[in-house]
């Protein structure tokens, strides 16, 4: 389980549905290829490399993401730079990304790629934000919980929002359930008022047995 210290915020890159439907099918094509190779794990790291890269020098991925930059130039540049770093498979899928127009959507490929590989693999994305980091006994229990209830080996992202109250949010997908300290005392508060209410009802019952009596 990972864990940092700072304000939660999405990793996932920014994506337009549009971009995401054409990542989604390059991303099923490239983990295609990578199975039939049998170097699945190997080339979804390469990917993320490259990412990666791109991410820490913002100049070269403005000019692999141009459009303004001609397809000849970006292959030089991308033979250049990554040519023996990467697997051949992964350097030429991304030759074809680039004959396609389409190296401006790598984030948006790469993120697909991961959440497709962790599919076929059973793995579960969890982001776990807390008021304060989680005991080693605590991660365990939360892991083993997860398990269960997820049905698959869950990938927990922890991160330590001291603005949270207390208690914890999880994040699975697109479902977050809270269980914050906020949310529990909201909870509390509706089941202290059904209780009263079953209470006078049970007290009011017993009164009018008592009186037909």
């Amino acid at each position: 389980m990972s864990e940092s210290t700072h304000q939660p915020k999405s990793t996932e890159p920014k994506i337009n549905v549009g971009a995401q439907q054409v990542a989604a099918i390059y991303a099923k094509a490239f983990l295609g290829a990578a199975e039939k190779s049998g170097q699945v794990d190997a080339l979804v790291a390469d990917l993320h490399g490259v990412v990666e890269v791109l991410t820490q020098f913002p100049k070269l991925n403005a000019v692999l993401s141009s459009a303004l930059v001609s397809d000849e130039e970006k292959q030089t540049a991308l033979e250049k730079i990554f040519s023996g770093r990467l697997a051949p498979m992964a350097l030429d899928f991304l030759k074809v990304l680039s004959r396609h127009g389409r190296l401006d959507i790598l984030p948006t490929v790469e993120h697909e790629v991961h959440k497709l590989h962790d599919q076929l693999s059973g793995r579960i994305r969890v982001r776990l934000v807390t008021a304060a980091p989680l005991a080693n006994g605590q991660e365990a229990g939360l892991q083993a919980s997860l398990r269960k209830v997820l049905g698959g080996e869950p990938q927990v992202d922890a991160v330590v929002d001291p603005q949270l109250i207390g208690g914890v949010v999880l994040r699975v997908g697109d479902t977050v359930y809270d269980g914050s300290v906020a949310r529990q005392l909201s909870q509390v508060r509706e089941q202290m008022i059904t209780r009263s209410i079953h209470e006078i009802q049970s007290r009011r019952d017993r009164f009018r047995h008592s009186g037909g009596n």
